[in-house]
């Protein structure tokens, strides 16, 4: 490790913690509180009205979601920067499928949130449909939303494992940080070829990547945040 430059300093991993703090409050105030309230699993009608009569929390969801893949963007180029010295391929085969996760295919996905809304907003197809089965389209679209959602979650439960061995390769982080990395990667992996494979066990496969991702990523995050990189990282030479 002594030989290894390093390319980004202890503040901006720092400031790369105060990123990944703000991905996981707007993503966990949009699929948490937002989706997690609204959405009745279904009840067609019940989450059709609860949209309707919370149209602009709902609106809110969005723009937090799409904050937090705009800010994941972000950090996945900086854990390039971070990583490549000592694993260049492997930092950025990593970093490409953060990218792709949320950045892509999460920011495409909220397509589906925002015309579960946008179909029961206007009056325009009530002449071709009726209320309940425009309900049942804004439904489906939740239901669409949902399985692009552990979609993405694939792609980041690969970047996780990824990132988790890139930890333990370097000096960057304690290794400890990268078995549970390896973790919550595993945990997304689980919730996502779980819930399309073998559905009816989603409410379980949600608490594991709950549970994974608040060890993993909220632990790395508050690592970052408070003592930014190892006293062996720190010594290198920028």
């Amino acid at each position: 490790m002594k030989n290894i430059k390093k390319f980004i300093s202890v503040k901006s991993i720092r400031m790369m913690g105060v990123l990944y703090l703000l991905v996981i409050i707007c993503a966990g105030f949009s699929q948490g509180y937002v989706r997690g309230t609204l959405i009745i699993p279904g009840e067609a009608a019940t989450t059709a009205n609860n949209i309707i009569q919370n149209k602009e929390l709902f609106q809110l969801g969005l723009t937090t979601d799409l904050i937090a893949f705009l800010l994941d963007a972000v950090i996945a180029i900086m854990l390039f920067q971070l990583f490549k010295p000592y694993n260049k391929t492997l930092a950025m085969v990593s970093s490409a499928f953060r990218l792709i996760a949320h950045p892509a295919i999460g920011s495409i996905n909220l397509l589906n949130h925002y015309m579960a809304m946008k179909v029961l907003d206007t009056n325009q197809l009530l002449g071709s449909f009726s209320l309940e089965q425009l309900q049942e389209l804004s439904n489906m679209l939740m239901e669409a939303h949902h399985y692009g959602y552990l979609i993405a979650g694939g792609f980041f439960g690969v970047h996780c494992i990824l990132l988790g061995i890139l930890i333990y390769k370097s000096n960057v982080f304690p290794k400890f940080f990268g078995g549970l990395l390896i973790g919550s990667g595993a945990g997304y992996l689980i919730e996502t070829f779980g819930n399309f494979n073998i559905p009816g066990y989603e409410t379980y496969t949600a608490l594991i990547v709950g549970i994974a991702a608040a060890i993993g990523e909220v632990g790395i995050t508050i690592y970052m945040l408070i003592k930014g990189a190892t006293a062996s990282y720190q010594k290198q030479e920028p």
